[in-house]
């Protein structure tokens, strides 16, 4: 097996670190202001003010709970000392930019009750920092003006970045729903298959019961098998739901996977397959779950890694499990993380973890792209 790494890994370090440089250009530049022109120490305060909410903003990811109560507490803090040392106004920009991104963070990932308030109290501070400045003045104070930007910023980046979200979770929850559908469709039909085999099987042992009962032992162990295998196949429709336009399923193995091949040959992926001899004793929603992995895989090779020089499809079975390996010599992922699809990866995933198995899909080290799926064949044992 490839080895796969986090795909969004380095996409987060690489943010991280071009905030990280944004928030200490902005300190520095405001420590050297605030020393030219106010003089004293005072730069000293503010700068470690703005530093431990810059640092919070830095430490989201890890930990979205507390960072923005403490930030926020910081710059309540920073505009009471302010005000009653009669120091300039607070909260500074390199402060109010860390805050920003905070509330944003906030807004985005929190539940809706705690994402408006701490919204509010993001105001609060902009409010506060208005009356600890000018409480008299009949304009706004430029530190307001800065505070009440980069607030309305970070509400509106986290308020757009939340729909984004919720709209990306409504579409996988339709994917998942639909392969359920058609997980639950398939399998009912498997169940069907597996009754029918039994009742067959139970009205020719009444009849040879009366000739023969030492050969209706025989006929009567062959309905233990098929009521164990309806048995293990139900198990799997539990929790899914029957589409009302049942379908049969489709044919599938290993001549379905050749023919597979050839399609995706015939549009330019130089495809390699190494199959298992005989899947004959695979249950047909086993069949079908790797067949459509691999047609899955294919497709976002062809898609996103179309100059890829080669593509090996690995299907063979260990033990009491049914391995799928497809692996590309594509490019570097950085080209590749920036879709923002991924659905049909998100119904291959359910297909696979419903009836049991396991599904990794990544890049691997280098170059080039795996998936790995794991599909096991013990649910036929009679139980």
């Amino acid at each position: 097996m490839s080895t796969v790494t986090a795909p969004n890994r380095w996409v987060t370090i690489t943010s991280t670190t071009g905030l990280a440089s944004v928030f200490a250009g902005v300190i520095v530049i405001q420590a050297v202001a605030i020393a030219q022109s106010w003089g004293g120490n005072y730069w000293l305060w503010t700068t470690a003010a703005a530093l431990v909410v810059c640092v919070l903003a830095l430490l989201r990811r890890r930990w979205p709970g507390w960072p923005v109560v403490v930030a926020l507490l910081v710059a309540a803090l920073s505009i009471l000392i302010a005000r009653l040392g009669e120091l300039p106004a607070e909260p500074s920009p390199a402060l109010a930019l860390g805050l920003s991104v905070l509330v944003g963070a906030a807004i985005r990932n929190f539940r809706h009750r705690p994402a408006i308030a701490v919204a509010v109290a993001g105001l609060a501070v902009v409010v506060g920092s208005e009356l600890a400045a000018r409480p008299t003045a009949a304009d706004i104070a430029t530190v307001t003006v800065i505070n009440a930007t980069t607030w309305l910023a970070g509400v509106a980046v986290g308020s757009w970045l939340r729909m984004l979200d919720r709209r990306a979770e409504a579409v996988a929850d339709d994917v998942r729903r639909a392969e359920r559908l058609d997980v639950a469709r398939e399998l009912h039909d498997v169940v069907a298959h597996h009754i029918t085999g039994v009742l067959i099987q139970a009205q020719a042992a009444r009849t040879i019961a009366r000739r023969d009962p030492e050969q209706a032992m025989d006929v009567l162990t062959g309905i233990e098998t098929a009521s164990s295998d309806a048995l293990a196949a139900m198990r799997r429709v539990v929790g899914l739901l029957r589409d009302a336009d049942g379908a049969p399923i489709e044919p599938t193995g290993a001549e379905r996977l050749d023919t597979l091949v050839d399609h995706f040959r015939s549009q330019g992926l130089a495809v390699q397959l190494d199959l298992i001899d005989d899947d004959s004793d695979w249950p047909p929603e086993v069949r079908s779950t790797v067949y459509r992995t691999v047609r899955e895989a294919l497709t976002n090779t062809l898609r996103h890694a179309s100059q890829a020089r080669s593509v090996t499809v690995t299907v063979g079975q260990e033990q009491q499990a049914v391995t799928v390996e497809v692996v590309d010599d594509g490019p570097p992922v950085q080209a590749r993380t920036h879709h923002r699809g991924g659905y049909g990866l998100i119904g291959m995933r359910e297909r696979v973890e419903t009836l049991g198995g396991t599904l990794h899909a990544g890049p691997r080290s280098g170059a080039g792209w795996a998936v790995h799926a794991t599909v096991p064949l013990s649910a036929r044992k009679p139980r």
